[in-house]
């Protein structure tokens, strides 16, 4: 078996400083170990089918951190609904110290490696729910944002975000390009103008806010 090696620091700091992210030794190391994890659960769970160290690294780590450049986010409740191996929220937490991270994750097995990375990195402030977000509510209200990436099914998602059990007020997602002008037509959201993501041709961040009656 080969041994499972992560970016270095330098390698690190250059990939974050092309999205414009700031991260102290700390956060740095957090993020090493938590490659590292990825790498060595995939091998027996499947939580992402990119392979690649770099490629984790700029794709899953550096995209989802990028929101925190485009939103205020320091001491929000978030919900990250389908978080799968924990993208966007718990690397988005390595940032926010003052925010609470609800990860929403139906699959057990990627929910046992969240608790394992929350528990190996000592991150406070993480709860991970084991749950199809579509039975939830006051478990995670009141959030004051849902994040969601690579969920599909916008419309519906929507329609659960803005119902009265969640009502969340504002959403992030991270969306290719080609989804953008399906995701607008939601009823009961107004959009800002989408921001595209560094490094990246096709994907982007949208934030929407609730419609107020």
């Amino acid at each position: 078996m080969t041994s499972i090696v992560a970016p270095s620091e330098s390698t690190i700091r250059k990939a974050l400083s092309e999205f414009r992210i700031d991260a102290d030794t700390n956060q740095i190391g957090q993020i090493q170990e938590y490659v590292r994890l990825l790498l060595v659960w995939n091998e027996k769970v499947n939580l992402t089918a990119i392979r690649d160290p770099l490629e984790i690294l700029h794709r899953h780590f550096c995209e989802s951190m990028f929101a925190a450049n485009v939103v205020e986010l320091r001491k929000c409740r978030l919900a990250d609904i389908g978080t799968g191996a924990g993208f966007p929220g718990l690397a988005l937490k390595i940032l926010l110290s003052e925010a609470q991270i609800v990860l929403v994750e139906s699959n057990i097995k990627k929910a046992t490696f969240l608790a394992e990375v929350v528990r190996a990195l000592g991150i406070t402030g993480v709860n991970v729910l084991v749950s199809r977000y579509e039975e939830l509510g006051d478990e995670i209200a009141p959030v004051d944002f849902l994040l969601a990436r690579a969920l599909g099914e916008f419309e519906i998602f929507l329609k659960w975000a803005a119902s009265e059990r969640v009502d969340a007020k504002r959403v992030i997602l991270w969306v290719g390009a080609a989804d953008v002008e399906q995701v607008l037509k939601s009823p009961g959201w107004f959009w800002e103008p989408p921001v595209s993501v560094p490094q990246s041709l096709r994907r982007v961040l949208l934030i929407g806010n609730k419609a107020t009656r």
